[in-house]
């Protein structure tokens, strides 16, 4: 077994591979050009985008050269993989916006150099199509048969596969057959439910060109209670600060299962398998690992600088000890206080709940905590479960601000000084 290979099965990045003892005979004789794809269909990508990613880094690692690809053009028709109905058709400027600002932020994790690791945009081969010619020279090869047995087009044609859907499992195909044929790419890697466009460009390499080429997937990673990772109360955690704060990053692994640790650990960060045994073998504080894979992660995404920033406000906000500057912050008006600021309202008005309503419940099922008047830094917060409550002036403490808590993990730091 090739020992890249057998790294990624060591860390859990590993599902499928349509022909794992010739990728790994190759793989042993010369480095392999590979790829993987993105659909720029938002503006930033999420933690789950990044698994392959991870993957991408260890074979850069061991001497293989990898191809980030922008799909600024299978963008334009929209994956059915993974969707219950058709995706919303973006403008081709907000595409290439989202393409730029994606490819950012992956060149940025990747360290991307032009040699071991470039880019390239299917945009360049796939918008100037001639769709008859592409009918006659790709489309004969694929069987609408065979295509419908893909565990992606059965679910939809369940609730409704439109025909330019369709087409996106040649359009992946003619990408993987385009980088064969322009930079000698052997090997596609995505999340497993990838494995059908992935093989089919496999199969068109081999009857196209009468060569071999090779499809390598990854599992698509739940927590250890089956609930998908990477979800947060405010949707997927994104790599993008604006989308998902560098504090509210950390937290998001901060806050993992006991279960998940050792298997986060190996996915998500580049320390030694050994040093990870160390930090998860028994008797260790579980906090200690989930800290330290907090940290970890927090670091690649968005540096240390952040990551140490981020540390510190998840320690004052649950330790009483670190900088609170970190941790969240909302300006609200001092003259609400002096007059009597509902506890619903301040909720709502923090961002702690995104409506008076969700605040209510919040309130009424015992979820919001208020630090005691005067006391912003420390001490314990206080359960509030009357509705009506009043959080006066005298809350705020000689800087003029107060601690909220949101359940047992959200706070927030509220400065009233204007």
């Amino acid at each position: 077994m090739n020992d890249a290979l057998e790294n990624l099965k060591v860390r859990g990045l590993f599902a499928q591979c349509s022909d794992e003892k010739e990728l790994s005979s190759l793989m042993n004789r010369e480095p392999v050009t590979f790829y993987i794809g993105v659909d720029p269909t938002g503006p930033s990508v999420h933690i789950g985008h990044m698994v392959p990613f991870f993957a991408f880094r260890h074979l850069m690692d061991a001497g293989h050269r990898g191809i980030a690809l922008m799909g600024a053009g299978t963008a334009r028709i929209g994956d059915p993989s993974g969707k219950t109905e058709t995706r919303k058709m973006l403008s081709y400027e907000q595409l290439d916006k989202n393409a730029a600002s994606i490819l950012a932020q992956i060149s940025n994790f990747v360290g991307i150099d032009g040699v071991r690791a470039i880019t390239a945009n299917n945009k360049d081969w796939l918008a100037s199509l001639n769709y008859i010619d592409f009918l006659r020279e790709i489309g004969v090869h694929f069987s609408v048969n065979r295509m419908l047995t893909f565990e992606a087009y059965k679910i939809r044609l369940e609730t409704g596969l439109s025909f330019i859907e369709f087409n996106y499992q040649l359009l992946q195909s003619y990408d993987f057959l385009e980088l064969y044929r322009r930079y000698g790419c052997r090997l596609q890697i995505g999340g497993d439910d990838q494995w059908g466009n992935i093989v089919a460009g496999v199969d068109l390499i081999r009857r196209v060109e009468r060569a071999d080429a090779y499809a390598l997937t990854f599992p698509l990673v739940a927590n250890a209670d089956g609930t998908k990772m990477g979800k947060t109360e405010k949707g997927a955690l994104f790599l993008d600060p604006s989308l998902t704060t560098p504090y509210e990053f950390f937290q998001y692994w901060r806050n993992i299962q006991d279960a998940d640790i050792r298997r986060f650990l190996l996915m998500f960060t580049f320390l030694p398998v050994g040093e990870i045994d160390k930090i998860t073998e028994a008797g260790k504080n579980p906090n200690e690992g989930k800290e330290r894979l907090a940290w970890e992660i927090t670091a690649l995404i968005h540096g240390k600088g952040e990551a140490d920033k981020a540390m510190s406000g998840a320690r004052a906000a649950f330790g009483g000890e670190g900088d609170k500057s970190a941790m969240p912050q909302a300006k609200l008006s001092r003259a609400k206080f002096e007059a009597g600021y509902n506890v619903v309202e301040l909720f709502c008005d923090a961002g702690l709940a995104p409506t008076k309503s969700e605040a209510r419940r919040l309130v009424e099922q015992g979820g919001a905590f208020v630090s005691a008047p005067g006391k912003a830094s420390g001490g314990e917060l206080s359960a509030v479960s009357d509705v009506a409550a009043i959080i006066g002036a005298e809350y705020l403490d000689g800087e003029g601000e107060l601690t909220l808590r949101a359940g047992k993990k959200r706070y927030c730091v509220v400065s009233a000084n204007s």
